[in-house]
């Protein structure tokens, strides 16, 4: 199950990212919602996969 969460921790980390390019400097609102929910999801999930997941390999996923 920590591999899963690690996989779409990853994929949000995706997405924050596009969504920080497309917020334009935090301009547009929109974007700026996808990006603190996506860095959320990102950080959350890869503190749950830590916990069996050495930090190393977790971290480099």
């Amino acid at each position: 199950m920590a591999w899963i969460v690690l996989v779409l921790s990853g994929i949000c980390e995706a997405v924050w990212a596009v969504a920080l390019d497309k917020s334009q400097g935090f301009t547009k609102i929109i974007p700026v919602i996808v990006f603190f929910c996506g860095l959320a999801a990102s950080m959350a999930g890869l503190s749950y996969a830590m916990r069996s997941i050495s930090v190393g390999t977790a971290y480099v996923i």
